[in-house]
């Protein structure tokens, strides 16, 4: 037998390929098809989300732990997940099951495995040390989040976020992001309110998921030769070299006169705007002021889905977001992201660098499509790179003692950023596919847990990041 949810119900294509409970004690209790129906999970589906990305990882985090609770049973598991009663044997008398098979051996303390496993552990102290409960809790370390933006490679930072947020020893303080990465902040602050880190790694698979959707209907799609030969550029997409090229003929304006923006659904229904404005986490997005050419940082409150358009607005895309009376682009030509307000209204020590864009890319772009890429890379980067020399300097210059020249002295900086990105071109930011985004978060998740294994005890101590070098630059 297996669970009484029906995949077409759910939405679930995992609980279709469930293993059947051979082991379930008799008698069981029957729903209305005659399928075992758990109280637990039963009471899990009348009170879980009604949207339809937040079910489903509801229910897969529901299942894993009704699936420990069958490997270990106790007097208050529901007796459909109860494992059978092993009758209790000693090693002088092994006893017969009721077919007559020789029960195994308990393994006690002095039992061969339990001592194969214990000199195991003291052969390997590190890994026991990892592998059981942590014997010193670590303190907290409050830490702040600088956010690239990069369009669909910003899948890469949800990685990097899933990963950090299953640390309960790190406590999220502020989250700065432009473009990409503010709709990363966004999504993060407002899952928080809800549901803590939890809350916010769902929230975070909610928003791409429906990015992935989305993307399902759009014309930029890979040719097929790209998709045998595993490539995930679309310079070669028909779609996308008419666009690119209609792009430096006519405007936004000229072709999208209404302004339509895919994101614009997908705002309403991943962000609510008024939780977000009563974060505990102090969120800064960037925005360009097209007349002036200066960055505007909004805040909490100031936030809206017009904020958000506005800090992804690419001019060449998409028509310009008007706040205030104001015309903004990108935030990412002012601050990809803005460092400086993490330094002055934030309590946190240690500020954690997502870095998208690579700053180094080896060989000589020569073609078209490999200088714009370059271009954009170097447009994008300019602004973190000034902001981090002068955060340098000012660490250098500013007084260590009280008051704002405490706060830039005592900053520590940390980077995490991937060699994957030097092997993607600008037009695979275009790129939604739910494979390349899954591809990308793995990569995420991938070289934040390499940071928190090499560095994360440098966390709250020192910088991993050498800013120092870049004042050679000057």
């Amino acid at each position: 037998m297996r669970l009484g949810i029906h995949r077409r119900e759910f939405g679930c294509d995992w609980l279709q390929n469930t293993p059947p409970y051979c082991d379930m004690a008799e008698p069981h209790d029957l729903g209305a098809d005659g399928v075992v129906l758990a109280p637990k999970v039963r009471e899990a589906i009348l009170s879980m989300p009604r949207d339809e990305a937040l079910r489903r990882h509801y229910l897969r985090e529901r299942w894993t732990a009704s699936r420990r609770e069958a490997r270990k049973p106790s007097s208050g598991v529901p007796r459909v997940f109860a494992q059978p009663a092993v009758p209790a044997v000693t090693q002088a008398q092994p006893q017969a099951n009721e077919r007559g098979h020789q029960l195994p051996e308990p393994i006690t303390a002095e039992s061969p495995p339990a001592r194969r496993k214990e000199a195991n552990l003291r052969a390997r102290p590190g890994r026991a040390q990892r592998s059981g409960p942590r014997a010193q809790a670590r303190a907290t370390v409050l830490i702040d989040l600088a956010l690239q933006g990069g369009g669909s490679h910003g899948a890469f930072t949800w990685g990097v976020l899933d990963r950090l947020l299953e640390e309960d020893w790190l406590q999220v303080e502020a989250v700065s992001g432009s473009s990409a990465g503010a709709m990363n902040a966004a999504v993060l602050a407002d899952g928080w309110t809800e549901g803590g880190p939890a809350g916010a790694r769902a929230a975070l698979d909610a928003y791409w998921d429906r990015v992935a959707q989305a993307a399902m209907f759009s014309p930029l799609q890979r040719t097929p030769l790209d998709r045998l030969l595993g490539r995930w550029t679309l310079d070669y997409s028909p779609v996308f070299v008419a666009f690119d090229l209609a792009s430096r003929l006519f405007s936004p304006y000229d072709l999208n006169p209404r302004g339509f923006n895919p994101l614009t659904t997908i705002l309403a229904q991943s962000i609510d705007f008024n939780r977000l404005a009563r974060s505990p986490i102090k969120l800064f997005v960037t925005a360009t002021n097209v007349h002036t050419g200066r960055g505007r940082i909004f805040r909490n409150a100031e936030v809206t889905p017009e904020v958000l358009l506005a800090s992804a607005c690419l001019p060449t895309m998409f028509q310009a977001v008007e706040i205030d009376g104001e015309p903004y682009w990108d935030g990412g030509f002012a601050g990809n992201p803005t460092i400086t307000p993490l330094v002055r209204e934030s309590a946190a020590q240690d500020t954690i660098l997502v870095q998208i864009n690579p700053r180094v890319r080896p060989g000589t772009p020569r073609s078209a499509q490999e200088i714009l890429n370059r271009l954009n890379e170097v447009s994008f980067n300019a602004p973190l790179m000034k902001e981090l020399r002068m955060i340098a300097l000012m660490r250098h210059v500013a007084d260590p003692g009280s008051g704002e020249g405490a706060r830039w002295a005592s900053m520590r900086t940390h980077r995490i950023m991937t060699e994957m990105m030097t092997q993607l071109g600008y037009s695979s930011k275009l790129n939604g596919e739910r494979a390349f985004l899954m591809m990308l978060r793995a990569e995420g998740r991938r070289v934040a847990d390499q940071f928190l294994t090499t560095r994360g005890d440098d966390l709250g101590q020192r910088s991993t990041a050498d800013l120092d070098e870049l004042l050679a630059e000057c």
